[in-house]
């Protein structure tokens, strides 16, 4: 690893960036018209912020956070739910709504993102899984740490499942994330040997990386989190669902109860947040992969493997950093919190958390808890030690902390030399 100069790294980063820079403000301005669009044809006006109390019938708010949703997704119906805890819960949704005893699921790009394991129940044992529901699961494994789309097309056409999980991002692994292209190709060979499979998008960590979503590359439904991209920072919780009207009604069955489906759902607080934050989304998201280029581009001159590299094309919020040990994995995290606007005094150390199998080290200081939409860091203490930077509301906000990030590991460096 190199020794380095905080400015002269800085200047090379950002000159390296540009051209990347570049394609990232054509992506979210059509984005950002996209988003406009939708709002136009669906007449939001102010008086649908209001809150509302008890059952929620006739929510205007909660009607119409919906319609805008599938028009920018493209989807024939979403729903769009404070009352998710997180991303994950609402991909759960889905599956469990869609997945009856006996049926197969399988997921195409290897195993899943590790909080998903738990649903499914076959890396290991959790209560109420869709394991212990009686749903069978099956994967495709990664071949040379990519997707094996010969792989994929034998397993679907042999075992012709229920539905399959496409992931888009690359969760804890280091495979790449999906391109919208890859996503409609796996699709496209799935509906020609199985028409009748469900194809099913965990699109986190992806919304607004690209002009289009996943519903246009074919998907039958998708799923995410409104504390990523499309929650721009300022949606304070939940999560959504969009794709096929049959699918998402199923799904909504399963959050409420069956016969009640989206008629019901009040929240209180009103729907300003998520209304302002869908239209922040695709700006926000263009300043976190801005940032994720910009590290990329500042630990490569120091010597680090990153991935993607800085003159690669991004499909998701996430910049992996092989950082060799787990010294540097804590000073990294370190060096992120200390530039944090929250926390800022408080030192990261790894510990367990739900629904990991190692200790997590975590970066984050956050107006909303846990949102990846907003700086952090975290991995999991285990080989090759990998540390997953996400996020960033404001570009100039990456730029310090990632500073601040190579330079305490390269004073660490100095003071072991």
């Amino acid at each position: 690893m190199l020794s380095i100069d905080i400015e002269t790294i800085r200047k090379n980063a950002m000159a390296a960036c540009a051209e990347q820079f570049e394609r990232i403000d054509t992506i979210c301005l059509h984005n950002t018209e996209k988003v406009l669009q939708a709002y136009k044809d669906a007449q939001i006006s102010s008086y649908q912020f209001a809150g509302t109390s008890g059952y929620g019938y006739s929510d205007m708010g909660r009607e119409k956070l919906d319609e805008v949703f599938a028009r920018v997704f493209k989807a024939e119906k979403a729903i769009v739910r404070p009352h998710f805890v997180s991303g994950t819960h609402a991909l759960a949704t889905v599956l469990l709504a869609l997945l009856q005893k006996d049926d197969l699921m399988m997921s195409l790009i290897g195993a899943p993102y590790d909080t998903m394991q738990g649903v499914i129940g076959y890396a290991h044992e959790t209560p109420h899984s869709l394991k212990e529901k009686g749903v069978y699961y099956d994967e495709v494994p990664l071949k040379d740490n990519a997707y094996d789309l010969e792989g994929i097309r034998e397993a679907v056409q042999q075992k012709q499942p229920k539905l399959v999980l496409i992931q888009r991002s690359r969760g804890y692994s280091t495979r790449a994330s999906l391109k919208i292209s890859d996503i409609r190709t796996i699709i496209q060979t799935v509906k020609a040997v199985s028409p009748q499979t469900i194809c099913f998008v965990d699109n986190c960590y992806g919304e607004f990386a690209a002009e289009e979503e996943p519903i246009e590359a074919g998907a039958d439904i998708i799923a995410g989190s409104l504390i990523k991209n499309p929650g721009g920072g300022i949606a304070p919780t939940g999560g959504y669902i969009a794709g096929k009207e049959e699918l998402v009604h199923a799904a909504v069955d399963y959050l409420t109860a069956p016969g009640l489906g989206d008629e019901l759902g009040s929240y209180a607080a009103g729907y300003r947040l998520f209304f302002q934050g869908f239209f922040m989304a695709p700006h926000v998201t263009a300043q976190a992969i801005k940032g994720a280029i910009f590290a990329a581009a500042v630990f490569s001159q120091m010597g680090f493997k990153v991935s993607p590299q800085p003159d690669e094309a991004r499909y998701d919020l996430i910049q992996t950093i092989y950082l060799e040990n787990e010294t540097n994995m804590c000073l990294f995290c370190q060096g992120i919190q200390s530039y944090s606007p929250v926390d800022a005094h408080v030192t990261p150390i790894p510990d367990d958390m739900p629904g990991y199998a190692d200790k997590i080290i975590m970066a984050a200081g956050d107006f909303v808890q846990g949102s990846s939409i907003e700086l952090s860091a975290d991995g999991p203490i285990r080989e090759p030690y990998m540390i997953y930077l996400q996020g960033g509301i404001v570009f100039e906000h990456n730029v310090l902390a990632i500073l601040s990030a190579a330079k305490y590991i390269s004073d660490h460096a100095k003071g072991d030399a």
